[in-house]
């Protein structure tokens, strides 16, 4: 066995019955990637003392870094810190410098008494070396057993981000070996992912055993990522960055990018570096492509703002839409986005606009205009483009599907 794999346990019953989403472990497994330790499973498990137990000894037998996040607060169902007391043979004494960062949290930050359960959060057990947490009350905890690390963690996601970032992740090269791993990304759209296997075949056949194609599609695009992991990191980028090559080339009709970014930041990217404006009128998708443009830093500097027509009212009152129109094609059609976005675009001033209008479901669809169908405009001074989308997936996934559709509509636009 490899002795550089790491393994995560995620503790909860609220992990296990959908109620909190485990955002933890896909973040670490991100951060021990870059520092050549990666991730070879990921287990959830209940607060049951014994399904805990096998975790830890199961996931032993498969890496040499075990982290364990949650069970780690001062209530009878944290039970995480007791039973890491028990099977690694250690009592729970009292950290002196925990309880002084308890009792300053309480006293200068909270502002409020601290109670005996409280002063739990600073007992540790006497095999483990404690990590500090500068943001909660919790410490991390390190123990070894048998030439394996165990790492246990808050769940808390910013308490165990800030022990991960500031203590562990520097330590963790000084106590088990790790590799280089590289990876580099191509975003495709246009093709689909069975066709565009087929179509890189060549390429995928000539890798060498090192370097490893994944597929990852998602929403109308797919993501080729090749990783190459070995010791010689110029050997390993030398011959990645040549096989990266020919891949880019090979797709280049159908590439949106080369790095390994989300399509609202590489449209961002192209507007800001042509100083171009961007305004939305939204129907059907009720602001989300306004919500994924204005989640980037610094979008203000290209993105000025959207209507929500989601009421025929304000397509009319507001964006000009002829009550004629809507009486005569409806909402979803192509004169009404067609309008809709060269109407916007003169009431933001900007450079280009997009507009959608489409029936997101599950209900409101006919025969003629079925749930999923979507019609999207991208205008700029002189010229507006339309396309007709048929989607026809849950109401979520189409919506998705219509955002992402719309800015890869302007990022042609863009590119022209």
């Amino acid at each position: 066995m490899d002795t550089n794999f790491a393994s995560i346990i995620t503790i909860g019953d609220e992990l296990l019955i959908g109620q909190v989403v485990d955002t933890n472990s896909a973040w670490m497994a991100q951060e021990l990637n870059k520092i050549g330790i990666p991730v070879k499973r990921r287990v959830a498990v209940g607060d049951t003392w014994d399904d805990i137990w096998y975790a830890l000894d199961e996931e032993s037998k498969h890496a040499s870094v075990v982290f364990i996040t949650g069970g780690l607060g001062p209530t009878s169902d944290d039970i995480t810190k007791p039973l890491l007391c028990k099977y690694f043979g250690g009592k729970l004494i009292l950290d002196e410098p925990t309880l002084e960062h308890v009792k300053n949290i309480f006293k200068n930050i909270l502002q409020r008494p601290m109670l005996d359960v409280n002063i739990k959060q600073a007992e540790v057990p006497d095999v483990c070396s404690v990590l500090r947490n500068d943001v909660g009350t919790a410490p991390g905890m390190l123990f070894e057993k048998e030439g394996k690390i165990f790492i246990s963690l808050p769940g808390v996601p910013h308490e165990m981000k800030w022990i991960m970032t500031n203590v562990v992740l520097p330590l963790l090269p000084t106590k088990t070996k790790t590799t280089n791993i590289e990876h580099r990304t191509l975003l495709t759209a246009g093709i689909g992912e069975s066709f565009l296997a087929d179509f890189i075949k060549v390429e995928e056949a000539a890798l060498p055993s090192f370097i490893k194609l994944a597929y990852l599609p998602n929403s109308g695009m797919v993501r080729l990522r090749l990783t190459a992991t070995g010791d010689n990191k110029t050997e390993i980028l030398s011959l990645l960055n040549h096989h990266f090559d020919l891949f880019k080339e090979k797709v280049k009709d159908y590439l949106v990018t080369d790095e390994d970014l989300p399509l609202e930041i590489v449209v961002g990217q192209q507007l800001r570096a042509k100083g171009k404006t961007l305004a939305t009128a939204e129907s059907c998708t009720g602001g989300y492509i306004a919500h994924l443009l204005t989640s980037i830093p610094g979008a203000s500097a290209y993105y000025k703002g959207s209507v929500v027509s989601y009421d025929n009212s304000i397509k009319t009152n507001v964006l000009n839409v002829p009550k004629s129109i809507l009486q005569a094609v409806g909402a979803v059609s192509e004169e009404t986005v067609k309008i809709m976005a060269e109407s916007v675009l003169k009431i933001m001033d900007t450079d280009y606009a997009i507009a959608v209008s489409g029936i997101m479901g599950p209900d409101g669809g006919t025969i003629e205009k079925p749930v999923g169908m979507v019609w999207i405009a991208v205008a700029k001074k002189g010229e507006t483009v339309t396309k007709c989308f048929n989607f026809r997936h849950t109401r979520e996934r189409n919506v998705q599907l219509t955002a992402i559709n719309a800015l890869n509509m302007l990022r042609i636009a863009n590119c022209g």
